[in-house]
């Protein structure tokens, strides 16, 4: 069966829904990997949660570095591939894999060598609770590499059109992370109880795999892998571009993690149990955002190949369908956030007093959930035309005025003031960014030619 979409002709929605589709149920296999992790970790206790959600931000700020190469070789190898220079997409994609690499050994490094101090910054208060997120981290982090690598292909797979096999490869390794959690957790025979610990073992072994099956189905691409050579290093020229594309949404993805944890330093202040709702909470929530942030993946390439091709037209209408759809994920969330707050909430963790504290997190953070997913998508169509520091200059703007925001509305409404700060800038952050890519695309229109014929 044939695996990459045609992102450059025929009618538009088959073509996004094709490649995004895959790409929705490859975020949502990834959410229900971690809820997985939570749903085990919850068992040990919030104070073990609080561990496993403090070593967790730095996995998320790993994210932001591995962005550099993942965004940077996306966009310049679907633009290459759009413009029918495979050779050169080639040379994109080595560039982004050698470059990847280079950044997991030196973030791995770091983590380990600073693990104590970097969880002391969280200010937790059990001692349990630091020694437990210290193990997480240097395991997690420490063993990175794999992570970072399945961002990266994942990224170039899509920006072939073929998000069928990352979905396949995330099934395998979902399936491999909910075996292990359990096992690796309360241990089992000859398997010891790791808690924490276990629950970092169990997770970079499933992406371990997942690395296997991405990597052994390289060999069968046909479109862009067989231009990749991996083990030949691409030009300094190659690793400039991908790095200057980059680097803006890296930066952006690494400030909005920092923000984050500046705020849950001030969260920490309500104790690790309110660390814990915020973990579980964000966790939950991530149903909503990875997902839109998965469809923003298929809105890069489809952008970014009819870009290279010049068809401006197919940019406007793939980016306006694209829009219907995610606000209609927004408000479904939303109804379920705001609705089955409890029951939800109670999967995760059975303390009777941490509940309703969580029941407020995901009320509150469910009525920004139409707006968050329009920001993500649209993030995701500005960086396939190249536009990465416009995104990072207005994300980063705006991401930080949850601090000054949440400083004052924590100090008149206590901890659900910190949560309200989320979700109101994230509703002005999906307004500004959606008027904002109008504004591009009115541009793009008048800068360029008669743009081709296409229909929905």
């Amino acid at each position: 069966m044939e695996r990459n979409v045609d992102l450059l002709h025929g009618r538009i929605l088959p073509s996004l829904t094709s490649l995004a589709v895959p790409i929705m149920a490859t975020a949502m296999v990834q959410t229900a990997y971690n809820l997985t992790d939570m749903a085990w970790v919850g068992r040990l206790g919030s104070s073990a949660v609080a561990a496993v959600g403090a070593a967790g931000m730095y996995t998320w700020l790993s994210s932001g570095l591995v962005a550099v190469a993942r965004m940077g070789g996306q966009v310049k190898t679907s633009h290459a591939i759009g413009e029918g220079k495979l050779k050169e997409a080639g040379l994109f994609g080595a560039g982004a894999i050698q470059l990847t690499m280079v950044l997991a050994l030196l973030f791995a490094a770091a983590m380990n060598i600073w693990a104590q101090p970097l969880i002391r910054f969280f200010a937790l208060q059990d001692e349990k609770t630091v020694a437990d997120a210290v193990s997480y981290l240097r395991i997690a982090c420490g063993l990175i590499f794999f992570s970072f690598l399945n961002q990266t292909l994942t990224g170039l797979y899509t920006a072939a059109g073929d998000s069928r096999t990352p979905f396949l490869a995330n099934c395998v390794g979902m399936g491999a992370n909910m075996i292990l959690d359990p096992l690796m957790i309360f241990g089992l025979g000859p398997v010891p109880r790791m808690e924490a610990a276990g629950a970092a073992i169990a997770t970079v072994t499933a992406q371990a795999i997942v690395t296997a099956v991405l990597v052994f189905s390289a060999g069968r691409e046909r479109v862009l892998f067989p231009h990749i050579k991996v083990f030949r290093p691409a030009p300094w020229k190659f690793w400039k571009t991908i790095i200057r594309i980059g680097v803006p949404a890296g930066v952006q993805s690494m400030i909005y993690c920092m923000i984050s944890m500046v705020l849950t330093r001030f969260v920490s202040a309500w104790g690790d149990q309110a660390v814990a709702v915020q973990r579980v909470g964000s966790q939950i929530e991530s149903i909503s955002w990875t997902t839109a942030d998965g469809f923003g993946t298929a809105i890069n390439a489809f952008v970014g190949q009819n870009y290279g091709g010049r068809k401006f037209d197919r940019v406007k209408k793939g980016y306006m369908t694209a829009s219907v759809i995610v606000c209609i994920w927004g408000c479904i969330t939303t109804a379920a956030l705001v609705f089955g707050s409890v029951p939800i909430f109670r999967l995760f963790i059975q303390e009777a007093e941490v509940i309703p504290l969580g029941a407020d997190y995901l009320r509150i953070l469910g009525y920004g959930q139409m707006f968050m997913c329009v920001e993500l998508m649209t993030n995701g169509a500005l960086s396939g035309l190249g536009k990465t520091f416009s995104c990072s200059v207005i994300s980063v703007i705006l991401t930080s005025a949850r601090i000054p925001l949440a400083l004052v509305l924590g100090g008149l409404m206590g901890l659900n003031g910190i949560w309200w700060a989320f979700t109101i800038s994230s509703v002005v952050k999906g307004i500004v960014f959606f008027f904002f890519y109008l504004a591009v695309l009115g541009r793009l229109q008048k800068e360029n030619a008669v743009p081709a014929r296409d229909s929905f």
